[in-house]
């Protein structure tokens, strides 16, 4: 499998759209998985109620590329029961899920 590794000091993801230019970067690379950095996402996709995570992992889905959210997002997480929840539910999948550090997101990379 092939990995496009963003730079956690690259530019903020505030739209879904963002998206799209990830997408199109990890193409360009014959990336089939993509390992994104908690830094380079806005705090609103940590809000479920705003639609930005959906719309964000939605299009990684539909365009079939592993999407890995690597770093600690434990201050989100208890702030908000439907995230934990959201993160357990995506952990268990193998197309999209987060990662506590780059160890980590390599493990469950081998294993897809």
């Amino acid at each position: 499998m092939t990995v496009l590794r963003c730079a956690a000091d690259g530019p903020l993801l505030t739209t879904a759209d963002d998206a799209n230019d990830l997408i199109g970067e990890a193409w360009g690379a014959g990336a089939t998985a993509v390992v994104l950095p908690v830094e380079r996402l806005d705090e609103r996709f940590f809000r479920l109620s705003t639609g930005f995570a959906g719309a964000f992992i939605g299009k990684f889905v539909n365009y079939r590329l592993v999407l890995v959210v690597v770093g600690d997002i434990a201050a989100h997480l208890e702030r908000s029961e439907a995230l934990r929840a959201f993160v357990a539910e995506a952990n268990r999948g193998r197309q999209f899920w987060f990662a506590a550090d780059a160890a980590e997101a390599e493990t469950r990379l081998a294993q897809v």
